[in-house]
């Protein structure tokens, strides 16, 4: 089963979590002025009564913000339950 949309992932009781990525770099030679490490879990009813059922998953990641730092540079992670992954 492919889910798409935020509506689909909290009816099967996914979980998603958001971490800045602001200052992280893949290069070993760069260095940044600061970077921040926030994470959080987001809440998916919150995210129905927002976005709506029917809001791609995958734009999501385009339109959250970092409450500490205010960078738009974030990554998304999904989590689907553990008896949905097993099975």
């Amino acid at each position: 089963m492919v889910v798409e949309t935020i509506g689909e992932a909290f009816t099967l009781g996914w979980r998603v979590t958001v971490r800045c990525s602001y200052g992280r770099s893949d290069s070993p030679s760069s260095k940044s002025s600061r970077e921040c490490n926030y994470r959080n879990e987001l809440d998916m009813e919150t995210l129905v009564w927002t976005r709506g059922k029917a809001f791609p998953l995958s734009r999501l990641e385009s339109r959250l913000r970092c409450p500490r730092c205010g960078s738009r540079n974030v990554v998304v992670l999904f989590q689907p339950p553990r008896s949905a992954a097993a099975g």
